[in-house]
């Protein structure tokens, strides 16, 4: 039996591997941050054994609650993933699982690998109405990939992956550019006929390869550092926002994963200063129609709303709110499985994240008019 984690996004340290009933494990801290939480790796030589994983400082973890209901995830090809008897208890994270396969990769969330990525944008720039163009580099010199569909006057700007860990963000995106860039998608060309987009579908190549949780190669949370970012210490962010200086924004959306809350839902600008009962209606609306598209969105469930003038204008959903005057808002995925449409064998999936993004051109749509 051999572990590895020595790939693209790969993470996890070997402690004591001596037989497959007592494997010990820990998860690496983010470089030079004291975040982590996400894990991939691969064991080889283990067809038929029964394998006792237990990750001892899940306790330490950047988000605890997440562990609680949660299923990792396992896959024989490193494509399809299902979920696999996953426990909790005393600090300790436990995988149990009976592989039918010689080698398995197990992970928090479906990984997303930079080579996908890059077939991912090489997909899309060869489509009519789709240019691509570089940003500019992170810190490791990867490129900060920029998709603009042209289209009308108005400007929508979506982005995903600011914490490289939430891997469920890019495959959202899948979905959603897959969707708007179908000629034969009538929702698709009415929106495009009102607006273009500006996609980033990786704002953090760097913590993806890395195997990070939340952070960049200097150790920033890209999601604390709108509106103070520098070439020096967040170059992913800088290039965004001086891009969208560029180009104006009415509308943004930011795309992450929740480790905790078993839901799909949207946080929004609510706390920023000057907030109206206008910009609260076009919220609601904007939030109504997603859920009318798609059964997978609700609203019951989410992090509460901020008083205005209390938003960390750090973050890109206020910042960008803040600057632009804009509809903006960050839709959040789960980790574990969606409560409300739980499926024992996938859980929340690549699959159902791409779901996700393909529904919120109807809400796009929908509010078009009133940004």
């Amino acid at each position: 039996m051999k572990i590895t984690s020595d790939f693209d996004g790969g993470n996890i340290h070997v402690i004591d591997s001596k037989t497959p009933d007592k494997i010990r494990l820990n998860i690496e801290k983010d470089n030079a941050s004291d975040f982590f939480q996400w894990f991939y790796y691969r064991v080889d030589g283990v067809q038929g054994r029964t394998l006792n994983m237990g990750l001892e400082n899940a306790g330490e973890a950047a988000f605890k609650s997440g562990w609680e209901n949660y299923s990792a995830c396992a896959s024989y090809d490193d494509e399809t993933w299902f979920r696999v008897p996953t426990s909790y208890e005393n600090g300790v994270l436990t995988i149990l699982h009976t592989p039918s396969h010689d080698t398995v990769w197990y992970a928090y969330f479906a990984p997303y690998p930079m080579a996908r990525h890059h077939a991912l944008i090489k997909e899309h720039a060869a489509k009519e109405g789709v240019t691509h163009s570089v940003l500019g580099q992170s810190l490791d010199g990867q490129n900060i990939d920029l998709l603009h569909v042209a289209g009308g006057s108005k400007t929508i700007w979506v982005d995903a992956r600011q914490h490289p860990g939430e891997t469920m963000a890019e495959w959202w995106m899948e979905g959603f550019l897959g969707r708007l860039t179908d000629g034969n998608d009538k929702v698709a060309q009415a929106l495009l006929a009102k607006a273009s987009f500006y996609v980033v579908p990786n704002m953090n190549p760097d913590g993806g390869v890395r195997g990070n949780l939340r952070t960049n190669a200097a150790g920033a949370n890209l999601n604390r550092e709108w509106g103070v970012a520098t070439m020096e210490r967040s170059p992913e962010v800088k290039l965004v926002m001086d891009k969208m200086d560029e180009t104006g924004v009415n509308l943004a959306l930011d795309v992450h994963g929740d480790e905790a809350l078993p839901y799909n839902f949207i946080a929004g600008a609510e706390g920023v200063e000057g907030w109206t009962l206008k910009d609260q209606a076009l919220l609601d609306k904007f939030q109504s129609e997603y859920e009318k598209s798609t059964p997978a969105f609700q609203r019951k469930f989410g992090y509460g709303t901020a008083s205005p003038g209390t938003a960390n204008l750090t973050m890109a959903t206020n910042w960008t709110a803040h600057r632009f005057r804009c509809l903006s808002a960050t839709l959040e995925m789960p980790f574990k499985d969606d409560a409300n449409h739980p499926d024992a064998d996938f859980g929340w999936s690549a699959e159902r994240s791409a779901g996700l993004g393909h529904d919120v051109l109807p809400a796009m749509l929908a509010v078009i008019d009133d940004i």
